[in-house]
Order: C-alpha cells, then sequence, then structure tokens
C-alpha cells in the first residue's frame, strides 16, 4: 500500500467528485487541463489567449476544449447585462448596457458553487475552427481505410515516434473532419518536421490554417510555404541580419505574425522599421509587442496604422496631461518684418561705403 504526501500544503482548489468519477477519464488530458485552470481562476477575468499561454496551447486548443466541456454541461456560457457610465454633453450620464459572456462551472445541482470566471472574449470568435472531438471508436474505424492508416505510418515515420490516441485523433479530424487529402497532409508533416517542430499541437495548428486559407492542395501549401519564407529573410534583411537563418523563437514569432495573425509583409515590415527606430537593435520581442497591440487594435494594413497613430495623436493633443504653451508664445505676435529690416540696414551700409 502507497502512502503518498501531497507537497502542496497551501492554497486549494476543489474539485467535484463528479467530474474525477463521470467526466475526467473520458476527457482528452489538455481539455482536463484547461477545466482545472479555469477552476483554479473562477473569482477572475480571463480570457483565451491567457489560458493558452498558461498552458502553452493554441487558441484553437482551448476553444475546442471549452466547447467540448460546454457541450457535456460542466461548462455553460451566460450572458449578463452590465450597465456603463458614459457622460455626454453637460456632464449627464447616459446608461449603457453592455453584455458580457460568462463562463459558469457548473457543481453537482448545475449551479455555479463559487464566483464564475470572465470571459473578455465570446467561445469560437475568430478565424479558428473548433474541432469536434473524435472518439476512439471513429479513429478505430478509420483504421479500415487504408489511405489512413498509410498516411498514419508515414506520419509516425516522419516524427519517428508512436502515436498516442490524441495524436491519431488530429489526424482523423485533418483527414475525415475537413477532407484534407493524404499527399496534403504528410506534406505537411514534412513541412513541420523538416521545420523542425514534431509537436501535434504546432501541426494541427499549421494544418488548420492551410484549410482557413483554402490550401488544398499540395501545390498550393508548397507555394505558400515558399511565400512564408521569402517573408523571413525579409524581415531578417530588414534587422541586418542577414547572414543566418531564423531561430526557433524567432521562427515562431514569424509563425504566428503571417500564419496565426494573418498580416501582410508591408505590414509587419513597418513594425520592423518602427523596432529599429526604438531600439537601434534588432528585437523580435519589441517587434512582436507592437504587431499584438495592431491586432488588437484591429489593424490590417499600414493605412490603418496611420489612422491608429493619428488617433493617438489626437488623444495626446487634448488629453488631461496636455502640456501648457510655451511662455514664450504667449504674447502677441508683432506684424514687424525683421528680414526686409535687415535687408535695408545692410543696402544703407553700402551706400556709406
Amino acid at each position: 500500500m502507497m502512502d503518498m504526501i501531497c507537497s502542496f500544503q497551501m492554497e486549494a482548489t476543489l474539485v467535484a467528485n463528479e467530474f474525477v468519477d463521470r467526466y475526467m477519464a473520458a476527457a482528452n488530458g489538455e481539455y482536463v487541463k484547461v477545466y482545472l485552470y479555469l477552476l483554479r481562476h473562477q473569482r477572475e477575468p480571463v480570457d483565451i489567449d491567457r489560458i493558452a499561454d498558461a498552458l502553452n496551447h493554441t487558441e484553437s486548443d482551448v476553444k475546442r476544449a471549452l466547447a467540448y466541456w460546454e457541450k457535456l454541461g460542466v461548462l455553460r456560457m451566460r450572458e449578463e447585462e452590465k450597465e456603463s457610465g458614459k457622460k455626454t454633453e453637460g456632464d449627464q450620464v447616459e446608461n449603457q448596457s453592455q453584455k458580457e459572456e460568462t463562463l459558469v462551472i457548473c457543481g453537482e445541482s448545475g449551479e455555479s458553487p463559487k464566483e464564475p470566471a470572465v470571459l473578455a472574449e465570446a467561445v469560437g470568435k475568430g478565424p479558428a475552427t473548433i474541432r469536434p472531438v473524435y472518439s476512439q471508436e471513429q479513429v478505430n474505424r478509420l483504421a479500415e481505410d487504408e489511405d489512413f492508416t498509410q498516411l498514419l505510418y508515414i506520419a509516425q515515420k516522419y516524427m519517428n515516434k508512436v502515436f498516442t490516441s490524441r495524436e491519431c485523433e488530429v489526424f482523423a479530424y485533418l483527414y475525415d473532419g475537413l477532407h484534407m487529402t493524404t499527399e496534403l497532409l504528410e506534406y505537411l508533416v514534412e513541412y513541420c518536421v523538416q521545420g523542425g517542430h514534431t509537436s501535434i499541437r504546432y501541426i494541427e495548428t499549421v494544418g488548420l490554417s492551410w484549410h482557413e486559407r483554402g490550401l488544398n492542395t499540395v501545390e498550393a501549401a508548397r507555394a505558400y510555404a515558399s511565400g512564408f519564407t521569402k517573408d523571413s529573410f525579409a524581415v531578417m534583411r530588414c534587422f541586418g541580419l542577414t547572414g543566418r537563418k531564423p531561430g526557433d523563437g524567432e521562427k515562431q514569432m514569424l509563425e504566428k505574425w503571417f500564419s496565426t495573425y494573418g498580416f501582410s509583409r508591408e505590414l509587419v515590415l513597418e513594425a520592423c522599421n518602427r523596432t529599429m527606430a526604438a531600439t537601434h537593435t534588432p528585437s523580435f520581442q519589441y517587434a512582436d509587442k507592437i504587431l499584438g497591440e495592431w491586432r488588437k487594435a484591429g489593424v490590417r494594413t499600414v493605412r490603418d496604422v496611420a489612422v491608429l497613430d493619428e488617433k493617438r495623436q489626437g488623444r495626446k493633443r487634448s488629453g488631461p496631461g496636455k502640456k501648457a504653451a510655451n511662455q514664450f508664445h504667449n504674447f502677441e505676435q508683432r506684424a514687424t518684418d525683421y528680414d526686409a529690416m535687415v535687408l535695408d540696414q545692410v543696402k544703407s551700409w553700402i551706400g556709406q561705403a
């Protein structure tokens, strides 16, 4: 008999026995992580980006987990209306009703046992596709498909590993759910592995990105990948890093900018130029912050950046922290033409000579 002692003796997060007994064993491990994270942060506002960063998931992973638990009734979305005050002319306060989506973690009675976690964005927003959960039975049925079994064999050879049920499930969705061809999926694995990425989450994210972009043939995917390579070299040139290829961390940021964010080369290079102007050194992290802020602001083109700059400049000029006018410019300006006076004085000196 084993006597296990937990080393964490401070604050604790309670998990309902019903969740452990009924739901945990059948759920994907990554889905369980999302549930536990939400349980831990029930009293805090959270969003999909924050969950993904904390768990090292993609946003698509988090959205699928939320959709999975909501479908089973473990989580439910609840819309609440909140009143917010807005000043109008005459300093009158105008009440505006705003809807906020709240994620409720259900207890055994179906009600929330504690204060719910608040999602800053709705589940399902954005371009990411919510993948349906493929059961082991569904994956086993696909084993009768010779093309699918051949795909799994080749993919495992490329990745030098034996697939888990989670990895088989991802390929089942890409093949059966999105109807991506075996040739395209083989190229997807080859492309990711050659880039040094063997994570199933990475492969799935790239596959979903290709699907959303309508890349349904190997030729189209190869052309897109070639374009991405050109984009990468353009960024390296802009940063003055022409003597080497991007590192792994830099590749991930480039993938995020061009694939996840969908930004154009022109827009990314604008962020890189601003980085060099501000820091005088190549910094992918600094450029990433700029592009992250632009994404939040809905920027899609360089023209959008110009409009955003104008708005910010307008706020600075009219904001409460506006500096007082220079005291040397408070007096009334004279209309005397001092240039003409100097010219006349020079002429008079010439005449006296």
